[in-house]
């Protein structure tokens, strides 16, 4: 089985550090093709980075699809591009977002997200009420560390989120924690020990979902919503990362 994670910024850091966290939870026989969005934003903070980072994500899934990949995960937690990739692609989809949600809710009855900067709490909030799983979280937080920070060695950024972690455990009761952002992946395990509760990374969460789909023989429905995009024109840059085909 081979499962493509993209990146959908430009940090080739990150990519490796989600790539290690997706490969150490992979079933033997799973291979992880990680990719680098080659256009976007160096990171993903809100709604226009999520904007500008499309073109190349879109261009990373179709290439991946065109190499004959079994499914795919979006590894930025906003689920950037996620139902474009969806109408793209015939392979199973998954965004670490909504994996994470999901997996959340099969094991605690409420939770938190514990994510990056207070900009990002919005386009979760909208996230969680699409999944139909925003009844189920009692808060998204924002331990306002920027993205990159988290690829910074002497950041203090674990401290911040792990504190944050404590607060939605003592204020939201929340008996777990969905950690908002790909480039925590590397976090969750040392973090559920230290409070008590399962800490959900969404990379690991994604993998699992992905594997499980292609084991049961389901891909992406091509009736209604994810139709393949139709032939047509595409001018300027986007001309480059149009869809090539019905």
């Amino acid at each position: 089985m081979r499962i493509h994670l993209v990146n959908p910024n430009t940090t080739r850091s990150m990519t490796d550090k989600i790539a290690a966290a997706a490969r150490a939870v992979a079933a033997p026989g799973t291979e992880i093709v990680a990719a680098t969005s080659v256009m976007g934003p160096a990171s993903i903070e809100g709604h226009y980075d999520d904007a500008l980072a499309l073109p190349g994500l879109l261009a990373a899934i179709g290439e991946a699809e065109a190499a004959g990949v079994d499914a795919h995960i979006i590894a930025c937690f906003d689920d950037t591009g996620l139902d474009a990739a969806r109408t793209l692609a015939r392979a199973p989809v998954v965004g670490i977002g909504e994996a994470g949600f999901h997996m959340a809710s099969l094991i605690a009855h409420r939770f938190s997200v514990v994510t990056t900067l207070s900009r990002s709490i919005p386009v979760i909030e909208a996230n969680l009420m699409r999944s139909g799983l925003d009844r189920r979280c009692a808060a998204v937080r924002a331990s306002e560390v920027a993205v990159l920070e988290l690829e910074a060695p002497a950041s203090d950024a674990r401290a911040r989120i792990s504190a944050e972690i404590g607060r939605a455990v003592r204020e939201d009761r929340a008996e777990a924690v969905v950690l908002g952002c790909a480039g925590m992946a590397d976090l969750a395990r040392a973090l559920g020990e230290e409070h008590g509760v399962p800490v959900i990374d969404g990379v690991a969460s994604a993998v699992a979902l992905a594997e499980g789909l292609v084991r049961v023989g389901l891909s992406t429905s091509k009736a209604g919503a994810y139709a393949s995009p139709r032939p047509k024109p595409y001018a300027g840059i986007l001309a480059a990362f149009a869809p090539r085909g019905g």
